[in-house]
């Protein structure tokens, strides 16, 4: 390979490290970064698309195919969907997919899981929400329905058990 051809590479890989594109290397393929700015894209529209529901009634063990009410996980499950993510259809199921990550490390998009509620224990999962950003999660029970919360307040902050990226 001529030195010219080698320090033209050099000179593209620099600027696209300099400018914050350091998943394009000199050949143009995408790596991880591309992917994070997709995975980044798609949660916005999951959560949008959610907000939409706010107020939706609750109901225990609501079917997948409505959206008049919803219970946790049949509303992640159909947000989630929309976007070309199928999650299993229970709390427990949906806890085990995708890869843990810290409470600390939470990112929009993230299944955020809970002990809390009459089958709690503190250790078995019992409620989902999806993290929104800035410490809140968007999710449904009881009353009001399909909300907005504060994971580090209350009985949120009591009964946090675990993160999933599905993303």
């Amino acid at each position: 390979m001529k030195k010219t051809t080698l320090i033209q590479k050099a000179i593209v890989v620099g600027v696209c490290t300099a400018l914050g594109f350091g998943g394009v290397m000199a050949g143009g393929v995408a790596t991880p970064t591309a992917q994070a700015a997709s995975a980044s894209s798609t949660a916005s529209n999951i959560i949008s698309f959610g907000k939409k529901f706010m107020g939706t009634p609750y109901r225990f063990g609501a079917s997948t195919s409505t959206t008049r009410y919803f219970d946790c996980s049949s509303f992640t499950k159909y947000i989630f969907k929309k976007y070309g993510v199928d999650l299993p259809r229970t709390s427990v199921a949906q806890s085990k997919v995708g890869k843990a990550v810290s409470k600390s490390n939470l990112k929009a998009g993230d299944l955020v899981f809970f002990s809390s509620g009459a089958r709690a224990n503190g250790k078995n999962v019992t409620h989902v929400a999806v993290y929104i950003g800035g410490g809140k999660i968007l999710h449904t029970y009881g009353s009001p329905g399909v909300t907005v919360s504060n994971l580090n307040a209350g009985n949120w902050k009591k009964t946090y058990l675990k993160a999933r990226r599905v993303l």
